[in-house]
């Protein structure tokens, strides 16, 4: 069998060659040796894939460059600053049947110190775990809390619904690594409860309108009666001054100022000359005096 020798003409192949050995080691050496940083506000979580140690280490990162084999090492990384979750519409049912539609929206953070359990328990990065584990814990909190109220308490009490529900999921996640800071509800009844409401709403307005116009057309009344008053009061005013007018004027026509307007209606001459008087008890008497131009003939 011949010996394959190179030619000393073609031994500008071997630098060629060797370039190609070490790009193909740097590629080996990437595939063995992996770096991750996890950023500010994560933990990351090392994991071995082989090995009679395989689960989760006892390091957790915190922030940082993570170098790793992804041959034999996985590093997830979970945030632990505040998530925000919202769920699609689900029902659930009150004490008495009847059925509401629920859309919560879930304020939420994983505590740093539990990273490494809540791996160990689901072995899934964090939204798997939203859309599985917290979603079954959300669903039975407002489960077991709808079910305390009826349709009615519960429209009525929104407040302690959702404060219940909230309490029944802190008890159940906070001793597992998950912190629940708000939770609230877009809550749907059934279309004939809130028909219903929706006629009970309309009454109540129609009551208040009706309040309303009751009370202005009594405030009205009131504004009548006291300006019907206030003209009475005016005229029962000009009459009293009136008569008090007249009463002076009565009082001040003395014999003597009677007999100067005569006198002074006399002298003026005309119709407005009185024909004759006599005085109380016959005491004054005056005759009609015929005139000048009759006396002469």
């Amino acid at each position: 069998m011949a010996e394959f020798q190179l030619n000393p003409s073609s031994s500008w192949l071997r630098p060629i060659i060797y370039l190609g050995l070490v790009f193909l080691a740097l590629i080996a050496g990437c595939s063995l040796i992996k770096v991750e940083r996890i950023d500010a506000g994560n933990v990351g979580i090392k994991v071995n894939l082989a090995g009679s140690s395989r689960g989760v280490d006892d390091i957790t990162y915190t922030t940082g460059w993570v170098f790793y084999s992804p041959l034999s090492t996985a590093v997830y990384e979970f945030p632990i600053y505040t998530q925000h979750k919202e769920y699609e519409e689900f029902e659930v049912q009150s004490k008495d049947g009847s059925g509401f539609g629920v859309a919560p929206s879930l304020n939420y953070f994983v505590q740093s110190g539990k990273v490494d359990d809540i791996f160990r328990q689901y072995r899934r990065p964090l939204p798997a775990i939203e859309e599985g584990f917290l979603k079954t814990a959300v669903y039975e909190a407002y489960r077991v809390a709808t079910n305390r109220y009826t349709a009615d308490s519960l429209i009525s009490n929104r407040g302690s619904y959702e404060a219940q529900v909230k309490a029944n999921l802190v008890s159940q996640l906070q001793a597992m690594g998950f912190t629940v800071q708000q939770i609230t509800t877009k809550l749907e009844p059934p279309a004939s409860l809130k028909a219903a409401i929706d006629a009970k709403n309309t009454a109540v307005q129609t009551g208040l309108q009706t309040e309303n116009r009751i009370r202005q057309a009594e405030a009205q009344a009131r504004i009548n009666i006291a300006e019907a008053e206030g003209r009475a009061k005016a005229i029962r005013i000009a009459a009293d001054a009136q008569a008090y007018a007249n009463e002076k004027q009565q009082q001040s026509l003395t014999p003597l100022l009677v007999q100067m307007r005569w006198i002074e209606a006399w002298e003026k001459g005309g119709s407005s000359v009185p024909t004759y008087t006599s005085g109380g008890g016959g005491g004054q008497f005056l005759l009609q005096l015929p005139p000048v131009g009759n006396a002469a003939k």
